[in-house]
C-alpha cells in the first residue's frame, strides 16, 4: 500500500474511532447545528492561521474551542433562542472566514481543499496529531462518559444529584470543537458534522443500549472510511465525500436491515 493511501486510511480510521461515541451524544442532545457552528468556524480558523502566519491546524483548534466557550457564555446570558445565536454565530463566522480570505493577496489558499478536505495528503505530522487528538478526545470521553450520558438522560435530576452540569456541557462542547479541528482535513469544512451525525443516526436503529450504539457507530465509520478511501482509490472521486457518501449509503441499509426486538 502506498505511503499517502496508508496514512489517509490511518487518520479516517483515527476519527472514525472517536466520532461515533462523540456522535451518538451529538445526536441524543440533538446538537448538530451546534457542530456545523463550529465547523464554519473552522474557516475563519484557517484564514487567520495564514494572515498571522500560524500553524491553520492550531489556529483552527485555539478558534473552535474559543466560539464554544463563547457559545457557552452567550447562552446563559442572552434572550435569543439557541438555533438563532447559533445561525448569527455560524454565518458570521464563514463570511468573516470568506473576508479575511479575500486580504491574503500573497497566500495561495486551496478553499477546495479545506472545504471538502484533502485525505489523500495527510502527511506523517498531520497523521500524528490526528491519531493524538483523537486518542485525547476518546480517553477524556471514556472518563465522563457516565456523567455525560446522565446529563444527556436528565439535567435536572444531574444536577439535584450534585454533578457539575455546566462544567459537563462546556467540557462536551470542547471536545466536539477538538474533533471538528481534527476532521478538518479529512472531510473539510463543509461536511464534517456529517462524519459525526450519520454513524450514530445508523447506529440507533438497532443499539439496545447507549455502549452498543456508540460501538455501533464507531464501527459504521470504520466502515465507511475503508469503502469511501477504496471508492476514491478505484474512481478517482474526492476522498472525504466518498467517505460521507459511503456512511450515506450504510444509513439507507441500515434501514433495510430488521430492527432488533
Amino acid at each position: 500500500m502506498p505511503d499517502f493511501l496508508l496514512n489517509a486510511l490511518l487518520a479516517g480510521l483515527a476519527l472514525a474511532l472517536v466520532a461515533g461515541p462523540l456522535g451518538s451524544f451529538v445526536v441524543w442532545r440533538r446538537m448538530a447545528y451546534f457542530g456545523d457552528t463550529l465547523a464554519h468556524a473552522a474557516l475563519l480558523g484557517v484564514a487567520l492561521g495564514f494572515l498571522l502566519d500560524v500553524s491553520p491546524t492550531l489556529a483552527v483548534t485555539v478558534g473552535c474551542i474559543i466560539l464554544a466557550v463563547l457559545l457557552v457564555v452567550l447562552q446563559q446570558r442572552q434572550p435569543l433562542a439557541a438555533d438563532t445565536l447559533l445561525g448569527i454565530l455560524a454565518h458570521s463566522t464563514l463570511s468573516l472566514g470568506l473576508v479575511t480570505v479575500s486580504f491574503l493577496d500573497a497566500v495561495r489558499v486551496d478553499l477546495m481543499a479545506y472545504l471538502f478536505g484533502d485525505l489523500l495528503a495527510v502527511g506523517t505530522g498531520d497523521l500524528a496529531w490526528i491519531v493524538a487528538g483523537s486518542a485525547l478526545v476518546l480517553g477524556v470521553l471514556a472518563w465522563l462518559w457516565r456523567p455525560l450520558l446522565a446529563l444527556t438522560v436528565h439535567e435536572e435530576l444531574a444536577r439535584v444529584e450534585g454533578l457539575p452540569v455546566g462544567a459537563l456541557r462546556l467540557a462536551l462542547m470542547l471536545l466536539i470543537a477538538v474533533v471538528i479541528a481534527v476532521a478538518m482535513k479529512i472531510v473539510g469544512v463543509l461536511l464534517i458534522t456529517s462524519l459525526l451525525i450519520i454513524p450514530a443516526a445508523s447506529a440507533q436503529r438497532h443499539a439496545k443500549s447507549p455502549e452498543q450504539m456508540a460501538a455501533g457507530a464507531s464501527l459504521t465509520g470504520l466502515v465507511a472510511v475503508c469503502a469511501g478511501l477504496a471508492l476514491s482509490w478505484y474512481q478517482d472521486t474526492p476522498a472525504g465525500p466518498s467517505i460521507v457518501v459511503s456512511a450515506a449509503a450504510l444509513f439507507l441499509l441500515s434501514f433495510l436491515l430488521p430492527r432488533r426486538a
